[in-house]
């Protein structure tokens, strides 16, 4: 009698935990991919621009950032600079994650297309007690990338008919969405002193300076602020 393949039932098991852990997240995409469409297409971007946008740059707020000041001709150099402010806090989140993550480099490089906020977040609790295995992460990165580029190139379909979905607070999803993963993490005194820090900081550099300057800052603010909490041992 064959033996079952234990391999084979942790992949699978992975995949399921990445698909469970994601549809959160995917539900509160909904909304805010529909506006993105809906704000595109009122830039005068085609149905099929939105698709080819969201499929290749999967970035919600360097989206937005770009289609905020889109303009015929598009001013590449701007939108380029704006999206590396917003973007920049990517690599600190792929050089914390790296290490947690049972992939090869080349893998990585491939994989790392699908780093978002939220996967970053639900990525760094797993990786507290289980281990962050390529399967989990590609479930999660497949899922939530192909229902932004869904759901964003409905919204350019469907147009003005939307509304806006800040009338009924659905603009806050992602935000109150990530505020509970950031939650996940505990409440020990390097996380509250680096989350305190981190938004400390965006929300002033916001206020007095604005976007996407507040991005940045918050990431190295955060950096900062986690490394002179640690205790001693940790950072020699």
């Amino acid at each position: 009698m064959d033996q079952p393949n234990p391999f084979t039932a942790d992949y699978r098991r992975d995949i399921r935990a990445g698909l469970r852990d994601i549809a959160p997240v995917v539900v509160a995409a909904i909304p805010i991919s529909l506006l993105f469409g809906a704000v595109a297409a009122a830039k005068g971007l085609s149905p099929l621009e939105v698709t080819i946008m969201s499929a290749l740059v999967f970035a919600g707020g360097a989206q937005f950032a770009a289609i905020e000041t889109w303009i015929h001709p598009a001013p590449i150099l701007t939108l380029a600079f704006a999206t590396l402010l917003i973007n920049a806090r990517h690599v600190l989140m792929g050089a914390s994650l790296s290490p947690k993550v049972h992939m090869s480099r080349v893998q990585k490089f491939l994989s790392f297309f699908f780093l978002t906020d939220e996967a970053w977040a639900l990525s760094e609790r797993r990786a507290l007690d289980r281990p962050v295995t390529g399967a989990y992460w590609v479930a999660m990165g497949i899922v939530l990338w192909a229902n932004w580029t869904f759901f964003s190139s409905l919204g350019a379909i469907l147009g003005s008919f939307l509304g806006d979905p800040a009338r009924i607070g659905a603009d806050f999803a992602f935000t109150a969405l990530f505020i509970g993963l950031v939650a996940g993490f505990g409440r020990s005194r390097v996380t509250l002193v680096t989350v305190g820090v981190s938004a400390g900081v965006a929300a002033l550099v916001h206020h007095f300076i604005g976007a996407p300057w507040h991005v940045a800052s918050g990431a190295i603010a955060g950096i900062a602020a986690a490394y002179r909490a640690a205790p001693e041992e940790v950072r020699s």
